[in-house]
């Protein structure tokens, strides 16, 4: 089953990339997510100990936390890829043969990701992903996207050669710390975590956090994420902010456990809070008075991202409370970039001097930009809400008083910069003379995006058991007794 969940994506890449037919192409991307949605199903039902959750060695393996992630990512690329068709049919100028290809090729790494315990494969899952984002980013073909492309491979790049150099001095750590030779076997590294070498240990998890943290997107290694986000068609930044970054932070949490078994748990308890604080402050302070709205939007994945690695950097319910923010900020997500992207094309910009009055041109994607602003911005009743309450509450109740008044404060500073922007494209009159004017809602471009925002009601006013259950397990096993 395992290998199935890699190889089946992959397959379906081939497909793509050999049928012939340019406008029937798109519709192998819902039914090959769907398909994938139903393995992952069957996958993660399985109980964890069972002979199918581990293959390859122990290389392969699909824990309560995978299952989280797995699971998560599944659901998010199934209801982005039901936008797809609608989306590539207002795009028929473009070719698309090799966008759908790497979508189902990032979908396959994502997975391999998911499933890893060698954390020399899932170095190279998550190198992978970068890779084949490229096409996708560089889908509009002009100079800005292909400006945000590169920044994306370079920077990308750096992070994940600071990730490969910090899996180094993570196997170095266990010899310097007396076991008889290096792994990279996630089984054996928290076997042996309490006799790791401190200063190696240390520096391992400094260049491994800050290499996944610039895949993150976490400040101050954010810099290619507004330009990316800003370029990128809306499907794309949903996938990028649902499920790659989402990947990034499951490969954090995988040397946070690591470390938290040995003995470096608390100095990464509090890089973690450090950092999470500081991509808040970055984000709110770049929020205020921004005016291009998929910008605003990879600002907002800046603070998401911080407010993830916070809540686990406090523990206890947080760490419940974080996994259950990645959901709700990932559904969020997809409900705004898709939503501006019908927004954008509707205007011919993404511009807020030449954006306004979406509730007039483009009605229902006009809403479900506002939804999306309210929910993301932690307002009740949705899901957003719940999982910042709990890290907030986690927060005060351990006694992190500090962090927890600056996170309140930035989240304020959020909302009133958010708003503002938020605001100015949705009220006032649309323009007189629409600059593109071909666009217009259709249950195509609308349907998938009242299905994530359902969910983000729904997971803000009931949590359903067997998500419960599975986030509970998942954050038992990283808040595990070192």
């Amino acid at each position: 089953m395992l290998y199935l969940l890699v190889l089946f994506p992959l397959v379906m890449a081939a497909v793509a990339l050999a049928a012939p037919s340019k406008r029937d192409r798109p519709w192998l991307l819902p039914a090959g997510a769907l398909l994938q949605l139903a393995l992952v199903g069957l996958a993660i039902s399985q109980p964890v100990g069972s002979p199918g959750a581990t293959a390859w060695g122990g290389w392969l393996r699909l824990d309560a936390l995978g299952r989280v992630f797995l699971g998560f990512i599944s659901l998010m690329f199934s209801l982005c890829m039901m936008y797809a068709p609608a989306y590539l049919a207002l795009r028929i100028d473009r070719p698309n043969r090799v966008f759908c290809a790497n979508l189902f090729v990032m979908l396959a790494m994502m997975t391999l990701v998911t499933l890893s315990y060698h954390l020399g494969l899932m170095w190279v899952a998550m190198e992978a992903t970068t890779l084949v984002s490229g096409p996708l980013l560089y889908f509009n073909h002009n100079p800005r996207s292909l400006e945000a492309t590169w920044k994306m491979l370079l920077v990308g790049s750096v992070g994940i050669a600071l990730a490969l150099l910090g899996s180094f001095f993570l196997a170095y750590s266990s010899i310097e710390g007396g076991h008889s030779g290096s792994t990279l076997l996630f089984e054996q590294l928290m076997q042996i975590a309490p006799r790791l070498s401190p200063p190696w240990l240390h520096a391992a998890f400094v260049l491994l956090f800050v290499g996944y943290g610039t895949k993150m997107g976490l400040a101050p290694m954010h810099t290619w994420k507004p330009d990316a986000y800003g370029e990128a068609p809306g499907l794309v930044g949903a996938v990028l902010a649902g499920g790659l970054t989402s990947t990034a932070f499951l490969a954090v949490l995988r040397v946070y456990q690591i470390c938290r078994a040995g003995p470096e748990a608390e100095l990464t308890r509090q890089i973690m809070i450090g950092m999470g604080l500081l991509s808040m402050v970055v984000a709110a302070a770049m929020m205020i008075r921004q005016r291009d709205i998929k910008r605003m939007l990879a600002y907002s994945s800046v603070e998401q991202m911080g407010i993830l690695v916070l809540g686990v950097g406090v523990g206890g319910m947080a760490t419940f409370g974080a996994l259950l923010h990645l959901i709700n900020n990932g559904l969020t997500k997809g409900v705004l970039f898709l939503s501006a992207g019908n927004i954008h094309r509707a205007y011919g910009s993404k511009r807020l001097d030449e954006v306004q009055g979406a509730l007039e041109r483009a009605p229902l994607s006009g809403a479900l930009f506002l939804f999306g602003f309210l929910a993301i911005t932690g307002s009740p009743p949705f899901g957003p809400f719940v999982s910042e309450f709990t890290i907030l509450s986690a927060a005060l109740a351990r006694g992190h008083y500090l962090a927890g008044g600056l996170f309140l404060v930035l989240l304020a500073t959020v909302f009133i910069g958010m708003g503002r922007t938020v605001l100015g494209v949705v009220q006032g009159p649309a323009p007189a003379t629409p600059s593109s004017g071909r666009f217009r809602d259709s249950f195509g471009t609308g349907a998938p995006i009242v299905c994530m925002a359902a969910l983000v009601v729904l997971l803000g006013v009931y949590v359903p058991p067997p998500l419960a259950e599975l986030l509970h397990a998942a954050a038992a096993l990283l808040e595990a007794p070192a």
